[in-house]
């Protein structure tokens, strides 16, 4: 019987979900009906039986019976009932198999991008690269501002912006990039992003269709491979050597729609890209009538040698988009990029972005531009180059014992990481998971190649290892990279 089958869905469902009664009978009938137990054009009880037989109220029946007309699983005939919706689609049976687990059901893409490249096992702390020390942020002076905003916060700031961002926060970042990385632009070409995550995805997103191809360096920053799966490209793989991307003439029969580099300090290798290298792509770029994504991650912090110049510097056709952050400086969770575009894109952009993202925290955005106009992004840079100093010669002294014919460092100039080239037959994800066990959390260079295997090494970050740490677990890496080393001196 109907009351029979009710009852117990009810109690079920008392029991699981603590669900008010009303809502406990409209789910016990919407399953009925969905499952069909309760056939279509079936009549249902009147509500003063199903009062009766469930030892409801007549509120109680009546809300749930209400409830599931107006979202269309019964119909009510005047002088004849309440019947069972015939157009309502019941549910598939179960099938009788054990069905695929939910990993095995996401689309091709969701499978490589929940499982290549992932940042859990490229990020962690305190030797992993690509994480910033970020414990001496000035916390309280940055809530005292982000707070003054907020109480003189008008009503627009509180809504989306269509206008690329807080003007203020655009003319600061346009006025530290033209001097300090000689990029040549005006304040209507800068669009303030979430991060370069989403500054990736928008410009594949508005330069490039579905399944365009996109030139990468091999190795890969991970972040930017992922950005471009997420958004439907085909990945070509571009060696790096000591003068960064090395485009063959092969290459070029995979014609690409954009060139994503790192050109003042390639990720992971830390090369740096030649003036000839940067002509060389400059000129590749035209010959393609592609565009150039130069993501200049860490400029901000170079230890040695004179400032390298940026790409777009260079750029004379406006095919450079120049990506930056504030998450290296500041702290990764304040989530906040720019990107500059050229001339005769920025509108375009701003509209894009604008349907896209929904971009917002205006309030935040003031903050950061009154604590850059006042001078206090700049002491925390200093501040945060003489710490990453510091650790970045303690790092290199303590791995001196190791280095020699079978072991170099590269790009230690610039950044917050150092790769340790090792000999090619040399397996670095069982040298990385044996200094693991040792504390001593660092990844395998050939973790992060697309198509090559000629590359071994460990890139060690030191921007989150206080000094202490490095000082102690320094040596210990030494040693245990010692011992590994001895067979190749032999």
């Amino acid at each position: 019987m109907l009351s029979e089958l009710l009852l117990t869905e009810i109690n079920r469902l008392n029991q699981q979900a603590k669900l008010p009664l009303h809502r406990q009978l409209y789910e016990a009938l919407r399953r009925a009906i969905l499952e069909g137990k309760l056939a279509a054009d079936e009549r249902l009880p009147s509500s003063r039986d199903l009062v009766q037989d469930l030892h409801l109220s007549r509120n109680t029946v009546v809300a749930a019976l209400n409830q599931l007309t107006v979202e269309g699983y019964l119909i009510s005939r005047v002088g004849s009932g309440t019947f069972v919706n015939p157009k309502v689609p019941q549910r598939l049976p179960r099938p009788s198999r054990v069905s695929k687990p939910p990993a095995q059901r996401l689309s091709q893409r969701g499978q490589a991008l929940s499982t290549l490249f992932c940042a859990s096992e490229l990020e962690v702390q305190p030797f992993t690269p690509g994480i910033a020390d970020f414990s001496a942020f000035p916390v309280a002076l940055w809530q005292r501002l982000q707070n003054k905003h907020w109480r003189m916060t008008y009503p627009d700031m509180l809504d989306y912006s269509s206008s690329g961002g807080y003007a203020p926060l655009r003319r600061a970042v346009a006025d530290y990039l033209r001097v300090f990385r000689s990029v040549p632009l005006e304040v209507d070409q800068i669009i303030i992003t979430s991060g370069t995550q989403e500054s990736l995805e928008l410009c594949s997103q508005l330069l490039a269709n579905h399944a365009d191809t996109v030139w990468l360096e091999d190795p890969a920053y991970w972040g930017a491979c992922k950005a471009f799966m997420a958004t439907g490209l085909s990945l070509h793989a571009v060696p790096v050597d000591d003068q960064g991307m090395a485009p063959k003439a092969a290459d070029s029969a995979t014609p690409p729609r954009l060139i994503y580099v790192t050109p003042s300090h390639q990720y992971p290798t830390g090369a740096v890209m030649s003036l000839a290298r940067r002509h060389q792509i400059l000129s590749l770029a035209r010959q393609h009538q592609a565009w150039i994504l130069e993501d200049d991650y860490d400029s901000e912090f170079r230890f040695s040698g004179p400032p390298i110049s940026s790409l777009a510097g260079l750029d004379t056709e406006e095919r450079v988009i120049y990506l930056g952050s504030f998450s290296k400086v500041l702290y990764p969770g304040l989530k906040l990029g720019y990107m500059v575009v050229p001339k005769g894109l920025a509108a375009a952009f701003k509209r894009a972005h604008y349907d896209l993202n929904r971009p917002g925290q205006m309030p935040v955005q003031a903050a950061l531009a009154e604590f850059i106009d006042m001078g206090h992004f700049a002491s925390a840079l200093r501040r945060a180059r003489q710490s990453y100093a510091q650790r970045r010669q303690s790092l290199l002294a303590a791995l001196q014992p190791c280095l020699g014919k079978h072991a170099q460092i590269t790009g230690a100039e610039q950044g917050l990481h150092l790769c340790l080239r090792l000999p090619d037959e040399l397996d670095d994800k069982a040298l990385a998971l044996q200094l693991g066990k040792l504390g001593l959390l660092v990844r395998p260079l050939s973790a992060y190649c697309l198509g090559r295997s000629d590359l071994r090494g460990l890139v060690i970050g030191y921007g989150y290892a206080p000094l202490a740490e490095i000082e102690h677990f320094g040596p210990l890496m030494a040693k245990a990279l010692v011992q590994e080393l001895a067979s190749f001196e032999a």
